[in-house]
Formats: structure tokens, sequence, C-alpha cells
């Protein structure tokens, strides 16, 4: 391989190793953004006029009232309370629970997750003592996704203690639609349960990080490339 086709070949390969990572590090940016428009959604809707719960229900998509808050007004449905093991609150191991609400004056359920509690580590299907209230309660919420699923083997659970909740096998169990959305209960501990949500994370950070990272390289092969295909091949030795 003679010196002049070496060179070119490096030139090549330095242009395109560039070139990816330029626009790997332009990726990670566009991810930020999003992120950040993501973030921003979220504050909008916390910044929203508190809703009903019939006002939720009536919404022809409540996707779009994510992060907004809500108060029901209802009654547990506590023969179809469920709960979702291997859940953190606090950096601690436990259940959420998640009970469906009927609406007062309605027939619309709306799935609440109420709260965390921690879990028997000797017995696991001894389950926390929690207060649920037969008569009418009023609780204020954040609209959220449904509970978010964790690895399973099976396609869904079933019974009082489940890895994951199936929404539309949930709705069949509690006999009316359910909608694509769940209320996360704010306020204080309270019946037995913790609501320290975590907020939602975005990830913004992560992503300038990763478009640091990445157009640091590029800086990188340009600065080698300069050095050694460059200034030691045709600057240095015209001034020897």
């Amino acid at each position: 391989m003679n010196a002049r086709f070496r060179f070119w070949l490096i030139t090549l390969a330095a242009l395109l190793a560039v070139a990816l990572t330029m626009s790997l590090g332009r990726w990670q940016l566009s991810r930020a953004a999003q992120k950040e428009a993501f973030q921003a959604s979220i504050d909008a809707g916390a910044a929203l006029p508190r809703l009903t719960g019939q006002a939720m229900a009536a919404h022809a998509d409540q996707v779009l009232q994510l992060h907004r808050v809500v108060l029901l007004r209802g009654r547990w449905l506590a023969q179809h309370t469920v709960y979702l093991d291997n859940r953190q609150m606090n950096n601690r191991q436990g259940f959420y629970v998640v009970t469906p609400m009927q609406l007062e004056d309605s027939s619309d359920v709306v799935l609440v997750q109420r709260g965390w509690v921690a879990r028997n580590f000797i017995d696991r299907t001894l389950l926390p003592k929690i207060e649920t209230p037969a008569a009418g309660v009023e609780i204020e919420g954040r609209i959220a996704p449904p509970p978010s699923k964790l690895f399973e083997f099976e396609a869904h659970d079933t019974g009082l203690i489940r890895q994951n909740l199936d929404m539309n096998s949930f709705a069949s169990e509690v006999g009316t639609p359910l909608p694509g959305v769940s209320v996360q209960q704010l306020g204080p501990a309270s019946e037995g349960l913790l609501r320290d949500w975590p907020p939602v994370e975005t990830g913004v950070e992560k992503h300038y990080g990763y478009a640091f990272q990445w157009f640091a390289l590029s800086a990188l092969f340009t600065i080698l490339y300069v050095w050694f295909q460059i200034v030691r091949r045709f600057i240095l030795p015209r001034r020897n």
C-alpha cells in the first residue's frame, strides 16, 4: 500500500467517523428537545385548573389530560383491590395498592393508584392492613398512565397480589370499561398508605451528556487526523 493511497484511505475513514459521531450527537440533542417538550407538557398539564371526575370520564381522549389534577368523589369497589408487587417508594420494596372507584352519581369507574405499603418479607402472601372506607369518599389525585409494567413470565396475573395489571383484562374482572388512564391519589399518608410518588423523570440531562460525549469524540477524531495526517506529514517536515 503506497503512501498516497493510505493517506486518502485514512482521510475517508476520518471523515466517516466525524460524520457518524456528529450525527449521533445531533440525534441526542433532538432527543433532549423531545424530552424538554414532554416536560413542558407535564408542567402545563399540572398548571391547568382541577378537573372533576365526571369531566375527566366524559373527555373523548383522557390521555390528553395526563398530569392534570382531578377531584374524585365516589365509592371504592374494594372487592377489586389489587396489590402490585415489587414496587418501590423511598427505596423500600412493597406494593402499590390500586382500587377502582365508581364515581358519584355515575356508572363510570376509574382506576386509582391509592398509594404504597410495605410488604411482609417473611410471608409474601400476608397482606398488610389498609383501610378502605365503605362510604363515599373524596380524593384529590393526578391523572397518570396505568401502573407501569415490570417483567413477568406469564401474560397477566390474577388474584390479589400481581406483578402487573392488564387494563383490558382487569376491566373484564370489574365488569365495566375503564379509561386508558389511572389516577394517582395525592396527599399525606393515610389509610396505611404512603403517597410519595416519584417525579416523572424525562432524562434530559442524560441525552445532553451523551451528545457531549459524541461531539467530544468527533473533535478527538478531527484533532488526531489533523495532527498525524497534516501537521506531522506536511508542516513539521518543512520546518525541519
